[in-house]
């Protein structure tokens, strides 16, 4: 979402450090094409222009301009601001009340209501809380068969409400049955428009003088930029929200609404959206984001992905194997699955620092499909070849090939693959590095 803008920034630091010194005159020009940048990346024109002055106001100050490294210290100043911009610090759900607590989600139709509740499940889930979905949207067509649905998925337990019961009454018949049931958590799905109107205002009122929920979270699409702050400051005035949730940040727009929000409405944006998948949600980290915008990776984020999919158990089984050589293509499935589970390869790589600001690596792509299809290979094979690949003769890659629906050139590829990687595998562990040195020069 964000590429252009870091784009932009960064081509500004790198004129920036290209001076001997910085001056009054240079820091202007940069901060000219900053403002420029910001405000084509959709940021409220207000917000820009108090942000501009922010750091011109730091730059222009006698540590900078005397700084052996100048352009680093604006880097630095940069990324400060765009920290105090969105935010500051990271702030989590209110569940501070007597149980079971209350989120209500509130947003305009198509923001991602519905999904987003299943999503905030799987996150409370996570914090060991027992979630309670509540459908309270009674107007969208299919609106309470899509959570009912969510939540069999999820084996998490929904209020079964219909859309001929009244969406306040829904709320408070399932705060009753969730004290009853044990459940210490309900997230209240309620009804939006495709537009903001008193009706819908009037409904979201009474769900909340009726339930009093802890915590009332707006759902906002990025992808609608400056409207979705808009948005934010009419549902705010009604219900006086407690935060945000900006979904289809994975998206290609110009993220204007991450970098807006919060200095126009003063609400934090508490998590992001970003992927379709149930597992696609993160707290909003100001800190990570800038580091992210600015192109200096967010490895914090890498390793929580990674600390939540990667079996510790599973890792330290994997460590002896290759150390003994014997890791086997059930072994190479298995990681790629769990790699796969932490998310979207590409978004993953632009975590780790540097490879934001590398154009070769930055603009990587990586080939989802070609890790679906050497998968599929290697599930299409016997326990036994799985386990000694030498043993895959001519007839049988036909027969992997075609259980697959690949190739048997495909097969080939990855079996060759797999005996390279193997072979340098068994130097390494012979030689240490000098042996791994020379195993890739022999293969």
């Amino acid at each position: 979402m964000f590429d252009n803008l870091s784009d932009r920034l960064n081509s500004v630091f790198k004129k920036l450090k290209g001076h001997g010194k910085l001056t009054e005159k240079n820091i202007e020009v940069g901060l000219k094409e900053v403002r420029m940048a910001l405000l084509e990346a959709d940021v409220h024109y207000r917000v820009a222009k108090k942000f501009i002055s922010a750091i011109k106001e730091r730059s222009l100050g006698q540590e900078v301009l005397s700084s052996l490294t100048p352009g680093q210290q604006i880097i630095k100043i940069v990324s400060d601001e765009l920290t105090e911009l969105m935010g500051a610090t990271c702030v989590g759900l209110n569940l501070a009340g007597q149980k079971p607590v209350s989120i209500m989600l509130v947003g305009l139709q198509g923001s991602g209501k519905t999904t987003t509740a299943g999503k905030l499940s799987v996150l409370l889930r996570k914090e060991e809380k027992k979630p309670y979905l509540v459908p309270a949207d009674v107007y969208r067509p299919a609106a309470i068969d899509q959570l009912k649905k969510l939540g069999k998925q999820l084996s998490v337990p929904v209020f079964p409400s219909s859309a001929d019961m009244d969406p306040v009454q829904i709320c408070m018949d399932a705060r009753a049955s969730a004290l009853q049931e044990g459940y210490d958590t309900l997230i209240l799905d309620t009804a939006g428009r495709l537009h903001i109107d008193e009706k819908l205002m009037g409904e979201l009122s009474q769900i909340k003088e009726g339930v009093c929920p802890t915590d009332i979270l707006l759902v906002a699409d990025a992808m609608t930029g400056q409207d979705a702050v808009n948005i934010a400051e009419s549902f705010d005035k009604a219900l006086d929200i407690g935060g945000i949730i900006l979904t289809k940040m994975d998206g290609d727009a110009r993220g204007g609404a991450a970098l807006s929000i919060k200095a126009v409405t003063g609400k934090p944006i508490k998590f992001i959206g970003v992927g379709e998948k149930l597992g696609d949600i993160e707290p909003f980290h100001p800190d990570r984001m800038s580091s992210r915008i600015l192109g200096m990776g967010d490895i914090l984020t890498f390793i929580e992905k990674a600390q939540s999919t990667v079996d510790a158990k599973k890792a330290a089984e994997l460590e002896k194997k290759l150390r003994k050589s014997s890791f086997t293509l059930d072994d190479f499935r298995d990681q790629m699955v769990q790699v796969r589970k932490m998310g979207a390869l590409d978004d993953l790589i632009k975590m780790i620092p540097g490879i934001g600001k590398s154009k070769h690596l930055k603009n990587l792509k990586v080939d989802e499909k070609e890790l679906a299809r050497i998968e599929a290979i290697i599930s299409s094979m016997t326990p036994m070849e799985r386990q000694k690949h030498t043993i895959i003769n001519g007839s049988r890659r036909k027969r992997i090939a075609k259980g697959s629906g690949t190739s048997v050139q495909n097969v080939n590829k990855l079996l060759k693959n797999y005996a390279q990687m193997m072979k340098m595998l068994k130097k390494f562990n012979q030689g240490g590095m000098h042996g791994l040195g020379r195993g890739m020069l022999q293969v």
